[in-house]
């Protein structure tokens, strides 16, 4: 099927099929050792297969707007590495992980990044080209956010260094739980990944989330085949 991710392949479209289910309807996420015993194909064919289906989950193309959750977390993508990096740099060994910010419209889709840094420079064009203007969003405190009324934004914050976590319906819940998902499917099922195949995983756990309410996961994602 040229122009599909079955374009010059010799794996039989029922084992894809398999593989696109399994990663569709597997909320924690799917090893590529899974794949392989599963599907019945050697593992560098399951790992390059698990990358070409997630190259369908890319991200919706247009803007949030609603009530928006925005917020910046670090990443270990080898969780072996975590453990000796806080006993350097302390509890949340801030300086070795991979930064990755993300945005989730409340009861609707999420969209994420990883970028090199989370200061202003890069979070407010990412804000201006993903957020409609007049939304409001709702952030911790972090000072790079307070400048969003300037940019034509609401916006609301909480103050997590201090121990609040709402204030008059504004919280930031709803993208830590993607954090959550997100980090637990790294440790839990990928245990390591690279470095340079963040942004392909953190789709990864994105689509699942945007997707969660599909009452067919797998139908979703064949119907983006032809899209990709």
């Amino acid at each position: 099927m040229k122009g599909t991710i079955f374009e010059n392949t010799h794996v039989p479209l029922k084992s894809w099929f398999l593989a696109i289910y399994l990663m569709a309807t597997n909320k924690a996420g799917t090893s590529a050792k899974q794949i392989e015993r599963e599907v019945g194909v050697s593992y560098p064919t399951a790992w390059k297969m698990m990358h070409d289906i997630r190259s369908l989950m890319q991200p919706p193309d247009k803007q949030l707007a609603g009530e928006v959750e925005i917020d910046e977390t670090y990443l270990h993508a080898n969780t072996y590495k975590r453990s000796s990096a806080r006993k350097r740099y302390g509890f949340d060994a801030r300086r070795t992980g991979e930064v990755v910010v993300g945005m989730v419209e409340r009861g609707g889709a999420v969209k994420v990044w990883h970028v090199k840094a989370a200061g202003a420079r890069v979070l407010h064009p990412l804000i201006a080209r993903n957020v409609r203007q007049g939304t409001l969003i709702h952030t911790d405190g972090y000072i790079a956010y307070r400048s969003l009324p300037r940019m034509g934004y609401q916006h609301r914050w909480t103050e997590h260094g201090k121990g609040e976590y709402y204030r008059e319906d504004s919280y930031t819940q709803n993208i830590e739980n993607v954090w959550s998902h997100f980090k637990r499917g790294i440790k839990g099922v990928y245990r390591h990944i690279g470095p340079k195949y963040v942004q392909a995983y953190a789709n990864e756990y994105a689509w699942r989330y945007s997707n969660r309410k599909r009452a067919n996961m797998f139908w979703a994602l064949m119907c983006r085949i032809d899209k990709r």
